[in-house]
């Protein structure tokens, strides 16, 4: 009896162990996911980057030229006020101020010194917007569930994966601003939105021609019943029966070499359905397009105990933080 009581200690911790090693082994899988995932979208944010960057610089200069060339208008206007004022012959002077004026060609730089202005400012906007936004989608989290602004969350995934998408669709989102904070793992679930959205991107490009229209990536969310709902949609190609049914399974893809590992599909299904507590579901159909739907609870519970919400001041994705 003894025995029999070690022997099951024994197997206990061993399964407690393997149980240990293939948590491990799954975060491991989603770091490695993430690294890579940040590795591809690096490219693509320099050149987000540099486009409102070249603008910015090219608009400074404009502007370091424009106000040289005012200062000298601005310098004979003052030589003609001043001779005015002491009530001397000034012909002379005004034919210099009105040759000045044609040279600098003030009623051109009138109208494009606040243009190149404002562009500088959207620009510089621009640059702070996709900076903010990286720097949201790579924060690590932690291993307990935050409490964050789940459209928030989204959208800064649209932003560091603009360079994915923006040659091949337009991004349309429909966010629900009602939504009160949702408890989830913020990096996890970033991961799962980009992966969605690049295969959107994918299945657009997979069936477009490059003179065709743009496609179109609709992302909406909402509170239906006592779960948030997320929708991804795409204009694609759509996929068979057969496919959809094998579309969570690891390493499945359809995609052409280099374009995809398969395992994006599968990790969303273990965040979402594992971690979360929640739902993921495709729908689709051969040349209409593809929806995944994802259903997030507002209370996550792990077996029995309803797992606690981290809910900290410093959350980077708490309503209200710039």
């Amino acid at each position: 009896m003894k025995q029999n009581e070690q022997k099951l200690i024994s197997r206990n911790n061993e399964i407690e162990r393997t149980h240990k090693e293939l948590k491990a082994s799954q975060n491991m899988m989603l770091h490695a996911e993430k690294l890579a995932s940040v590795g591809q979208l690096a490219a693509g944010i320099a050149h987000e980057i540099n486009t409102p960057i070249q603008f910015v610089g090219d608009n400074t200069r404009f502007l370091q030229d424009s106000f040289s060339d005012l200062f000298k208008l601005v310098s004979a206007y003052e030589e003609l006020a001043n001779a005015v004022n002491e009530s001397s012959a000034f012909p002379e002077l005004i034919g210099k101020v009105q040759t000045l004026s044609e040279e600098v060609e003030f009623d051109y730089l009138a109208d494009e010194v606040p243009s190149a202005i404002k562009q500088s400012l959207e620009g510089v906007e621009r640059v702070s917007k996709i900076v903010r936004s990286m720097k949201e989608f790579s924060h690590p989290g932690s291993d307990n569930i935050e409490s964050i602004d789940l459209n928030r969350a989204i959208e800064s995934t649209i932003n560091v994966s603009r360079n994915e998408w923006k040659y091949v669709s337009e991004m349309v989102t429909d966010f629900d601003t009602s939504l009160d904070l949702v408890p989830c793992y913020p990096g996890e679930f970033n991961q799962v939105v980009l992966n969605m959205i690049v295969n959107a991107a994918h299945a657009i490009e997979d069936c477009r021609n490059n003179n065709d229209a743009l496609g179109t990536i609709n992302i909406s969310t909402k509170l239906v019943d006592d779960d948030v709902e997320v929708r991804i949609s795409d204009s694609g190609c759509g996929m068979s029966d057969e496919v959809k049914q094998r579309i969570f399974e690891p390493f499945f893809t359809t995609k052409g070499v280099g374009k995809g590992t398969g395992r994006g599909l599968a990790i969303a299904y273990s965040v979402i359905v594992d971690k979360h507590k929640g739902k993921v579901n495709v729908e689709s159909e051969q040349g209409k397009g593809t929806t995944f739907i994802i259903r997030l609870p507002l209370v996550i519970t792990a077996g029995e105990d309803e797992t606690e919400i981290e809910d900290t001041e410093n959350n980077l994705y708490k309503k209200g933080v710039a």
